[in-house]
């Protein structure tokens, strides 16, 4: 019950270090959702108003990523910025520029194939 009262004490009286938590937080989610709609709509628009060999399977594969375990996008970015991976030089493993590129590889399937299906359904 003490560390569930500590936590209304720090909301309540204003705790800094918890706002700047919440604060960087919010700046993350809302660049990764931003970056992704920017990636996921134009996407979604493409496969919805346009016919081309292979599209049933980018449909299918778009679907599928929605499932995305976070893990795997996780462990897929590490791998990718660690020092060894191919993009470790740029120095950004554990910062919020990577947390925002884990982030938005998870939503843009997302925003991607709600866009297609919204846009197939409006067209018909």
């Amino acid at each position: 019950m003490s560390d569930q009262f500590s936590a209304w004490q720090l909301i309540l009286n204003g705790d800094p270090a918890l706002f700047a938590i919440v604060r960087l937080s919010l700046a993350v989610s809302l660049s990764a959702v931003a970056l992704a709609a920017l990636i996921g709509m134009p996407l979604g628009a493409l496969v919805a108003l346009t016919r081309f060999p292979g599209r049933a399977v980018l449909v299918v594969l778009l679907n599928a990523m929605m499932g995305l375990p976070p893990v795997v996008v996780g462990l897929a970015v590490y791998l990718l910025l660690s020092r060894s991976g191919p993009l470790g030089s740029m120095g950004i493993l554990f910062t919020p520029t990577a947390m925002v590129i884990a982030q938005t590889i998870l939503i843009v399937p997302i925003i991607a194939a709600l866009t297609r299906q919204t846009i197939e359904d409006l067209w018909a």
